[in-house]
């Protein structure tokens, strides 16, 4: 059994408000939780409109399916419209 988790700080630069930035994180958060089955949290950077700090983590049979799902999910980040990844993180337990 394999614990694995990934940390993105992104950039938001289409939010002018914590609003706006909330509702990109939201979908981006939805998409990860619907599609991978995984647990998402907003982890850091909460007060900046600008920035924001998403983690996911999960857990796996093997170290080969947990990079898997690592991987698809740093592709449904890469290409979500309202965020860019500034830098990226990963743990495997």
């Amino acid at each position: 059994m394999v614990v694995a988790s990934q940390t993105w700080e992104l950039a938001l630069p289409g939010c002018a408000s914590l609003k706006e930035k909330r509702s990109v994180i939201r979908s981006l958060r939805d998409r990860l939780r619907t599609r991978l089955n995984v647990s998402v949290a907003e982890t850091g950077l909460q007060d900046v409109h600008t920035r924001a700090q998403l983690s996911i983590a999960l857990v796996a049979s093997d170290g080969r399916v947990a990079q898997s799902l690592l991987d698809k999910a740093d592709r449904l980040v890469e290409s979500h419209g309202g965020a860019s990844i500034v830098r990226v993180s990963q743990e495997e337990y």
